[in-house]
């Protein structure tokens, strides 16, 4: 199965509307998303597009492909535009021999870490900055943020297709490879 992975969408129309152009140019199977789908949140910018009501549309499209965890900034309220689950603090992916610990980042982070076996994956969101990198006794994912990054970081998302996971912008260029099959 491939899965394409994001996160922290805040509402930007124009932004997830090329999400889901590189899903379908993906040709993914599933799209699992990390949470912060609707709202900005009061600590950021209003995004480019700011369009909740667009962007619940364009997801509720695509409802029987998508997975979702919630993020800090997902409500009760979000869920009641929302056709698919987004309140589940968090989820499990099997990837090969791997699990994929998959969640937004707000309580389980590389600070605070849920139990994970050697070689297994934290993967979050949250922090709008990506990364993936082999922490030694686990896997550390991060897509950054499709509509609002930080620290100068891409626009991007994660590719997960057997144990490889690969991260790339949206314009679907590789910025960065694992292979789990090879970890641990």
């Amino acid at each position: 199965m491939k899965m394409m992975i994001a996160s922290d969408l805040h509402g930007s129309a124009l932004y997830v509307k090329q999400m889901l152009e590189a899903f379908d140019r993906e040709q993914a199977d599933k799209l699992l998303l990390l949470g912060d789908l609707l709202y900005h949140g009061p600590r950021n910018p209003l995004p480019e597009q700011y369009d909740p009501k667009a962007v619940a549309a364009m997801l509720n499209g695509r409802k029987q492909q998508i997975l979702c965890v919630r993020g800090n900034c997902d409500s009760e309220v979000d869920q009641m535009m929302l056709e698919f689950a987004i309140l589940a603090d968090y989820c499990i992916v099997a990837a090969g021999r791997r699990m994929v610990f998959a969640t937004h980042g707000h309580h389980y982070n590389e600070n605070s870490l849920p139990v994970l076996q050697p070689g297994d994956v934290l993967l979050h969101g949250h922090t709008h900055i990506p990364v993936l990198e082999d922490r030694g006794s686990y896997i550390l994912a991060n897509p950054g943020s499709v509509t609002l990054p930080k620290q100068n970081s891409l626009r991007g998302y994660l590719l997960l297709e057997d144990q490889l996971l690969t991260l790339k912008d949206l314009a679907g260029n590789a910025v960065r490879k694992l292979d789990l099959a090879g970890q641990n």
